[in-house]
């Protein structure tokens, strides 16, 4: 079994975060990104070593050829829009969209000529990001952060397999983000085929996690299912301490929930799409039009199982899930 460990940032951006270091540079094009998230510091770290990865391997060395601005909303999501607008202020090549939609969304709103490269949009056609999968359209294109509706009704199965007579499954999500109420619709239209009942619980932030889990708890919840955003995120360790103390099985979608003390996570490898991103930012660079460049969906999808979190909760994990796992925590 294995266990990665949560890296630090590397580079130039670790040592004057928000703002990127500038080097001396050498003579020819110095590329400027722009950055934006709504996460607090320490949970992008790892999307951003991700992200300088993939760019380190197609030739680009930060404070060299390239310099990154970050910007973070530091999880108060009406920052973004004056953030968005400093970067394009700023005069940045191009804006990278580092979390879910109303981050690609205030991107948008600031520019419409930059090329915008979402990172984990969610059902960006129907939510109006853009035109199609395979011709954007506009300024934006990128990768998804989901396949689809398959994915949602496979973590209700994980729930399933460790949680005896399961039934009744709480979701947790932020009512904030229009694409998430879109995913808690598909969940509640997905839960009467696997034989579950679904109980909706909003929460825009930390101040409404107790009477999230009051609700959770009054309503018979056996166990819940988190939809995070870059809002709830930020709050994952608390949100399974919650867990813990109200003794409720729990699933969400990244690895770095499970390394906060969920006891299942199942979704796309963050760190991938990030490193994917970077591809997408060198064909821009190199010519290519955001209009016509197709968005991507994810290609590796993680299954962490923290056994720790699993046995405080109460929970037994069966073997042969325990065998599917790509990486599990003691």
């Amino acid at each position: 079994m294995r266990r990665r460990e949560f890296i630090t940032l590397f580079g130039g951006a670790a040592a004057a975060w928000p703002h990127a270091a500038r080097a001396q540079q050498p003579a020819g094009r110095v590329y400027r990104i722009g950055f934006l998230s709504v996460s607090f510091r320490e949970q992008v770290l790892y999307a951003s070593k991700a992200f300088e990865g993939g760019l380190r391997s197609l030739g680009y060395r930060v404070g060299e050829n390239v310099v990154i601005e970050y910007r973070r909303a530091d999880g108060q999501m009406e920052r973004l829009p004056a953030l968005a607008a400093e970067l394009v202020r700023f005069g940045v090549d191009i804006i990278v969209a580092a979390g879910t939609n109303p981050i690609t969304i205030a991107a948008m709103k600031a520019t419409t000529t930059i090329p915008i490269v979402m990172v984990a949009g969610i059902d960006p056609v129907s939510t109006g990001l853009v035109a199609s999968l395979a011709r954007p359209g506009s300024n934006v294109t990128g990768l998804t952060g989901d396949a689809g509706s398959e994915i949602l009704g496979k973590r209700f199965e994980l729930l399933k397999e460790t949680v005896p007579n399961l039934s009744r499954v709480g979701i947790l999500f932020n009512p904030d983000v229009a694409a998430i109420r879109s995913r808690v619709t598909s969940m509640t239209e997905i839960a009467p085929t696997l034989g579950l009942t679904t109980i909706p619980v909003e929460a825009r932030g930390l101040d409404a996690l107790e009477q999230a889990f009051a609700m959770l708890v009054r309503e018979r919840s056996q166990a819940f299912v988190v939809l995070g955003d870059s809002v709830l995120v930020n709050y994952r360790g608390q949100i399974a301490e919650m867990a813990l103390k109200n003794r409720l099985p729990a699933v969400c979608l990244q690895k770095e929930w499970a390394e906060a003390g969920f006891p299942l996570t199942y979704g796309a490898d963050i760190g991938d799409l990030f490193r994917r991103s970077a591809g997408f930012v060198d064909k821009i660079f190199k010519g290519a039009k955001p209009a016509d460049l197709p968005v991507e969906q994810p290609t590796k999808f993680e299954l962490v199982i923290n056994l720790k979190a699993a046995k405080a909760i109460g929970i037994i994990v069966p073997p042969t899930l325990l065998a599917r796992a790509d990486e599990v925590i003691e």
